[in-house]
């Protein structure tokens, strides 16, 4: 009996299932040995046991049986439980049995526990702490095997050391092939490390998607929340209320009214051409424009259009018609009409403005920046598809219009219409083409009427001719002829070169340059007073006046009284006319000036002068605009007129005097203009039309005239252009009804004053 010192130990690592092996087959050996006797000792597997294993598996008590007792079949059934899975007492059957175990089980060391391999993930790879205790496994052949635990928890035989080449027992025996080192299990995974790494690897992913949603929600977040609303977003203009245009008692010549405009989705109108044929007969335009209107288009920004007018201004009984009809895609929303309630009164003067309500002509475009006002807006979201409806409690902005300004013209409306209905009658007698007709307030320099022939109706102004629309007062340029000689005879007052007495013999005509000018009334040599001249309208007495004033004084009261340069009224397009300076004179314009040829006028500058002449000397501009009327209702006065001083008051009263005498004196050119009661002081004038620089064929017949020489308030001219002649039959004649009307309507008394007589050829 061999101790456990007397061999050298060996080290084995063998699973929990091996060792039992081990046991087993040592105990088998060992109850060969002893047999039934009994006999067994700790330190040896036939000599240990409480009790020979060779009796029955039952009685077995070393290593190996409680290792057989324990261990369990593939299918979970021990060893007690399959008889013939018990192995054979001997040596020999415990070596068969190892060996049959052994094919058995693939993997040496493992378990046939089918929850040992995760109970060892969990635990780490290792079995813990469970068999940690040294075990001797008797071997049978006379070595001691000492069980150790192992990292799975399996227990490890280690053999004595083996002794050295002839040392043994005394009997000599050979020496063993050592023990063959079991074969290492595989090791298993770090369940710490593979969690750790997992970890990491969430951790990760989380912190990436985090930062992610950090910059889509708040970095981001206005851009992305930008281009969705845009998608959303429509807009509404609000139309800014564009300001009338009244006359000086506050009646409207032009005014904004409620009306609706007519709009189209492009991209939900399903059927262009149907809608368009349903459309065409309520808004009056073709089907074939509507339908391009509607045709899907890109805006600038690349978007799609979602809206397009069709139609501006529309009445809002037509407007409920259509959305009556339920078309796809068409709409209607507020809108604004120009209305002109007069028509064609003061239409040339008024202008109009585009269905955009933007002044394209006269006063509207003049001060359109004034009338016109801010549009507002109304922005807001809508939904898609079937949705397409303001989103309740989404975003939503308002800018209020800003209301325009309204205009308080010095224009009497009633005035207004008399003037134009007299000067069309009259022009329609002698078939003649263009006329004006200006009157004036000669001590504030107020335009009270100003009218134009042909007219047009300013409600529907497309359908007329452009040239039916001019403002003839300010735009028609015109060779004053005679009307001009005011301007010299004052000027020849003022400069002390003749006075109200003053006579000159008068020859019939005079020679100026390689041109002859005439009198229409032949003085035959003798004294013509200055009365008379002016009477007569005297061509030779004008220009030798001129002679003796000379050019650089006639051109300066040119200038002064407002001649070659526009008024400045407010209508837009005036002309400014023309008048020759000194330099540019030639042989014949020494002759031709004086008398009003050869210079460049129109009508408004012309009535200037003489209201200049009435209003004691003092040029006044005239101007249209009396008072600005803010939309808060304020009312601004437009600043004071410019005015100069041309004439001296007694020169002016002394010239309104002369003034008289082609009204009165016998066979004068003005007495149709005469009325009753009334010391009327004017004069007629037959001049050219300018056209491109040149003379039209034809006549401007012409009448100025002042209501009283004595105390005048009110001014009339009346210019016609007749291109087969006779204007002179309008001109008079026109004043004369239009001044009647003027004293009747402003109650004008007569001052009662006996007019002068006139000596015309004196001794």
């Amino acid at each position: 009996m061999t101790s456990r010192s007397d061999e050298p130990r060996r080290d084995a690592s063998v699973s929990r299932r091996g060792s039992s092996r081990a046991g087993r087959d040592s105990g088998d050996r060992g109850s060969g040995q002893a047999g039934r006797s009994g006999t067994a000792g700790r330190s040896g597997g036939g000599q240990g046991g409480r009790g020979g294993s060779g009796q029955s598996p039952r009685s077995g008590s070393g290593l190996g049986g409680i290792s057989d007792a324990r261990a369990y079949t593939p299918r979970g059934r021990t060893v007690r439980d399959d008889p013939g899975l018990r192995r054979t007492t001997g040596v020999a059957g415990g070596a068969a049995d190892a060996a049959a175990r052994s094919r058995r089980t693939p993997r040496t060391g493992r378990s046939a526990d089918p929850f040992r391999p995760a109970l060892q993930v969990l635990d780490g790879g290792r079995s813990g702490g469970a068999r940690t205790a040294r075990r001797a496994v008797p071997t049978g052949a006379g070595r001691t095997i000492t069980a150790r635990p192992l990292r799975d928890g399996g227990d490890v035989a280690k053999p004595a050391r083996r002794p050295a080449e002839g040392a043994g027992r005394s009997g000599g025996s050979p020496a063993r092939r050592p023990v063959r080192r079991p074969r290492r299990p595989p090791r298993l995974a770090d369940a710490h490390r593979r969690l750790r790494l997992g970890t990491l690897i969430a951790l990760a992913m989380f912190t990436t998607i985090g930062i992610r949603l950090v910059a889509l929600q708040v970095v981001e977040a206005p851009e992305y929340a930008g281009g969705g609303v845009a998608d959303r977003l429509r807009t509404v203009v609000l139309p800014a209320p564009r300001g009338a245009i009244y006359d000086r008692s506050g009646a409207a010549l032009a005014q904004s009214v409620e009306a609706r405009y007519v709009y189209a989705d492009p991209e939900k109108v399903e059927d262009p051409a149907t809608t368009a044929a349903a459309l065409s007969p309520l808004l009056g335009i073709p089907a074939s424009k509507l339908t391009d209107e509607m045709r899907k288009r890109k805006r600038p920004d690349g978007r799609p259009s979602q809206f397009e007018y069709l139609a501006r201004g529309v009445e809002i009984n037509t407007a409920e018609k259509i959305m009556e009809l339920n078309l796809a895609g068409i709409g209607t929303g507020r809108d604004e009409r120009r209305e002109v309630p007069g028509g064609d009164l003061a239409a040339n003067l008024i202008g109009f403005t585009s269905q955009d309500l933007v002044g394209l002509e006269g006063i509207e475009a003049r001060y359109d920046e004034l009338l016109r006002g801010v549009n507002g807006e109304r922005e807001y979201e809508v939904g898609n598809g079937d949705l397409a409806a303001e989103i309740p409690g989404g975003h939503s902005r308002v800018v209020e219009a800003r209301p325009g300004s309204s205009l308080q013209l010095t224009i009497d409306r009633d005035l207004q219409y008399m003037v134009q209905r007299i000067l069309a009658k009259r022009m329609e007698q002698v078939n003649g083409t263009i006329g004006a007709a200006v009157v004036l307030d000669v001590r504030s320099g107020e335009v009270l009427s100003q009218a134009s022939y042909p007219t047009y109706d300013a409600a529907d102004w497309g359908r007329y001719d452009p040239s039916d629309r001019n403002d003839t007062a300010t735009s028609f340029v015109v060779d004053p002829g005679s009307i001009h000689k005011a301007i010299v005879f004052g000027a020849g007052l003022e400069e002390g070169v003749i006075t109200p007495e003053t006579a000159w013999p008068t020859p019939y005509s005079i020679r100026k340059g390689d041109q002859v000018f005439r009198d229409t009334h032949n003085a035959q040599g003798r004294k013509l007073s200055v009365a008379g001249m002016l009477g007569f309208s005297s061509n030779v007495g004008t220009i030798r006046i001129a002679d003796r004033l000379g050019t650089e004084k006639l051109h300066d009261y040119q200038l002064r009284f407002g001649l070659g340069r526009p008024t400045g009224e407010g209508v837009p397009g005036e002309a400014s006319g023309r008048v020759l300076k000194p330099s540019e004179y030639s042989g014949s314009s020494y002759g031709s000036v004086p008398i009003g040829h050869s210079v460049d006028v129109t009508p408004l500058q012309m009535a200037a002068v003489y209201a200049a002449i009435a209003n004691d000397g003092t040029w006044v501009r005239p101007h249209l605009v009396r008072e600005i009327i803010g939309p808060d209702g304020k009312r601004k006065p437009v600043p004071a007129p410019e005015t100069r001083q041309v004439l001296r008051p007694e020169t002016a009263a002394a010239l309104r005097t002369l003034l008289e005498a082609p009204v009165t004196i016998e066979g004068g050119t003005a007495s149709q203009a005469a009325i009753s009661g009334y010391r009327i002081a004017g004069k007629t004038g037959t001049g050219s039309r300018v056209v491109d620089g040149r003379y039209a064929p034809g006549e401007v017949a012409s009448f100025i005239g002042m209501d009283q020489a004595d105390d005048p308030r009110y001014v009339v001219a009346v210019f016609a252009y007749t291109p087969s002649g006779g204007g002179g039959d309008v001109s008079a004649p026109a004043f004369k009804e239009m001044m009647e009307y003027v004293l009747r309507h402003y109650r004008v008394p007569a001052t009662g004053a006996a007019p002068p007589k006139f000596v015309v050829y004196p001794r």
